[in-house]
C-alpha cells in the first residue's frame, strides 16, 4: 500500500503543476522570476503581459492558493513575487528518482543551476 505522506506529496506538487498549466500562469510567473527577489506590483504584471486586471487578479490567486507566489501589500498596492523555494520543491521531487535506473541523464546536468 501507498505511504499515506507520500501520496499527499504528490497531490501537492500536482495541484502545484496544474496551476503552472496555462499560458498565462506560467507567463506570470517566468516574468515574477526574472524580477526576482523584488517581484512586481500588479500593474506592472498587468502590463507587460498586456493581462486586463480582472483576468490576472484570478490568475494571481491560483498561484497564490498553489503557493507558487507570495504577494505583500505596499501601501494601496499588492506586490507579487515568486516564490523560489516551492519552485525549487516541485523540481527537486521531478527529478528525486532521475537517473535511478539506467543513468541516462547525469543528475549533476540538471541540477547544474
Amino acid at each position: 500500500m501507498a505511504d499515506a505522506p507520500y501520496d499527499d506529496q504528490i497531490t501537492r506538487y500536482a495541484d502545484m503543476l496544474a496551476a503552472l498549466g496555462t499560458e498565462t500562469r506560467l507567463r506570470i510567473v517566468r516574468l515574477l522570476l526574472s524580477a526576482h527577489p523584488e517581484g512586481l506590483v500588479v500593474g506592472e504584471i498587468g502590463s507587460e503581459l498586456g493581462i486586463p486586471a480582472s483576468t490576472l487578479s484570478h490568475h494571481l490567486d491560483k498561484l497564490k492558493n498553489e503557493g507558487l507566489v507570495k504577494v505583500r501589500r505596499e501601501s494601496t498596492f499588492l506586490r507579487y513575487t515568486a516564490n523560489t523555494q516551492a519552485l525549487q520543491d516541485i523540481l527537486a521531487f521531478l527529478f528525486a528518482e532521475c537517473c535511478t535506473r539506467n543513468k541516462a541523464i547525469k543528475p549533476e546536468a540538471i541540477t547544474c543551476c
